[in-house]
């Protein structure tokens, strides 16, 4: 259920958020941190789209995999990308 971005986006949010922890530590602007904020929100908003890629192609496509029905299948979906479309 991975994909070789997500290798990147991980280890580079991770960075991303030690990053802000050093601005916010060593008294940076606000404006400085606000960037580094936003970059971790496009990173997230990236995992997410992949990950939510990858769920309905694994789910959608081959509803036999799992317990669900179509119909909760259906229902999971429109829960997630509602999810997902209200952080964005």
């Amino acid at each position: 259920m991975t994909s070789a971005l997500d290798f990147y986006i991980i280890p580079g949010l991770g960075g991303q958020i030690g990053a802000v922890e050093r601005a916010v530590t060593d008294g940076d602007e606000c404006a400085d941190i606000l960037m580094l904020l936003a970059a971790i929100r496009g990173g997230v908003n990236s995992l997410m789209a992949e990950i939510l890629e990858d769920h309905i192609r694994l789910h959608i496509t081959h509803p036999n995999r799992g317990p669900d029905s179509p119909e909760e299948l259906t229902e999971e979906l429109i829960s997630l990308v509602r999810a997902y479309l209200m952080r964005c």
